[in-house]
């Protein structure tokens, strides 16, 4: 995984899921939800999270789950309006 994570910023662990009763998937990067998951989806996401060995093999396959979120281009919050 070292030729993965070159800069070594899923050691943070900033990736986090939530299941619900039905299934549904939520995935958040620092405590902000950036993706959801349901169906089939959902079932191939939880059998790659089930088979991977440690954190670190969990953290890439939400890291790949989520693609290239970040572009530059998200507001940054201001107080507690987040729509600012």
């Amino acid at each position: 995984m070292d030729h993965i994570d070159k800069r070594n910023r899923l050691g943070d662990e900033p990736f986090n899921f939530g299941v619900t009763k039905d299934n549904t998937v939520f995935l958040d990067y620092y405590g902000r939800q950036v993706k959801i998951l349901k169906g089939t989806e959902a079932e191939k996401f939880l059998k790659r999270i089930k088979v991977a060995e440690n954190s670190a093999e969990e953290q890439l396959v939400m890291a790949k789950i989520t693609g290239n979120f970040k572009r530059g281009n998200e507001r940054k919050t201001e107080g507690n309006n987040p729509f600012l």
